[in-house]
């Protein structure tokens, strides 16, 4: 038997999630009310209309202190943050760590919903992601006119780091947006450890995730998306670039496929900060303060203080 931390052992003990993964999209996909797909020239509109009721509604949460519109930007937080969730998150749930945290550190935070499908209740993140883009600079645009700044900074976890980069390149978000935060982005996609390459295996499955669940299709390796994504490389000019990933990540996988290559880019492992620190790719975006004061490095660097095991209590 293998020891309890051989790393042979813990790899095999995340197969299960990374398949629970796999197989809670495929049966997403296979329901009826998931089965409506989004017609393409339609999306522009729906998108705006979504970003602007996901306003609407965050602005009326109850969320420790974020999501409020009439917060002014300081002059040591000149810019508003904007969170974005996750595949399956959501505007509320997968920032109740990170929000509160740079809340009380003097910024002014904001969250969207994006990419629901028609049909899907309580499930965001799962549309088309260029369309999930659209909706996130319409949201940035009504944060920008709230707070009168003229730049944001993004902070996302997983498809929520990745996505808001097709927004910087293609929609003309480099102007607004001054730093781009991926926890645990799937940059250049994922194999989900090496379960994504057994869809040829299953016929009609890789066509029932495009038509039925884009978003997730979008971030398989190799996906149409990605591959344009990140056609002439992964940055563009004028914005800043953080990277922070666990090599414990399940989902995300390799790991190091997170990381960005150009000019203005910060790649971090968790594990370089505090060896210790075990989080998954659920735990280093809800609950991990080592991760979160590295956020806060990014954010104000300026002002940045060593990340170490001891940031749990910071």
């Amino acid at each position: 038997m293998l020891p309890w931390n051989d790393p042979n052992r813990r790899s095999w003990k995340r197969v299960p999630v990374s398949l629970a993964a796999l197989l809670t999209a495929l049966t997403i996909a296979v329901t009826p009310a998931a089965a409506t797909t989004i017609d393409t020239p339609a999306r522009a509109s729906a998108s705006a209309a979504s970003a602007s009721a996901s306003a609407s509604a965050s602005a009326s949460a109850v969320s420790s202190g974020w999501n409020n519109y009439s917060c002014k930007p300081s002059a040591a937080h000149p810019r508003p943050v904007v969170l974005v969730h996750g595949t399956f998150g959501n505007a509320v749930d997968n920032w109740l760590g990170l929000a509160p945290y740079l809340v009380n550190r003097g910024y002014c935070v904001f969250s969207l919903d994006y990419g629901q499908l028609p049909g899907v209740p309580l499930f965001y993140g799962l549309g088309p992601i260029d369309a999930s883009a659209a909706q996130l600079a319409t949201y940035v645009d009504t944060v920008l006119a709230a707070t009168g700044a003229a730049e944001a900074d993004l902070v996302g976890h997983s498809q929520g780091g990745m996505m808001p980069r097709h927004y910087l390149k293609f929609l003309g978000g480099a102007a607004k947006v001054n730093a781009l935060v991926g926890i645990a982005p799937d940059n250049h996609g994922t194999t989900l450890l090496g379960l994504t390459r057994l869809l040829p295996y299953f016929p009609g499955a890789r066509d029932l995730l495009t038509e039925a669940t884009p978003g997730l299709a979008d971030q398989v390796a190799g996906s149409p998306f990605l591959t344009r994504l990140n056609e002439g490389g992964d940055t563009v000019p004028g914005v800043r670039y953080t990277v922070i990933a666990t090599r414990y990540d399940q989902v995300v996988t390799p790991y190091r496929s997170q990381f960005l290559t150009g000019p203005g880019v910060r790649n971090v492992l968790l594990q370089d900060l505090c060896p210790v620190d075990l989080s998954d790719h659920v735990a280093i975006g809800l609950l991990d303060r080592v991760a979160f004061h590295e956020v806060a490095n990014a954010l104000d660097p300026a002002r940045a203080t060593p990340t170490t095991c001891a940031s749990v209590v910071g």
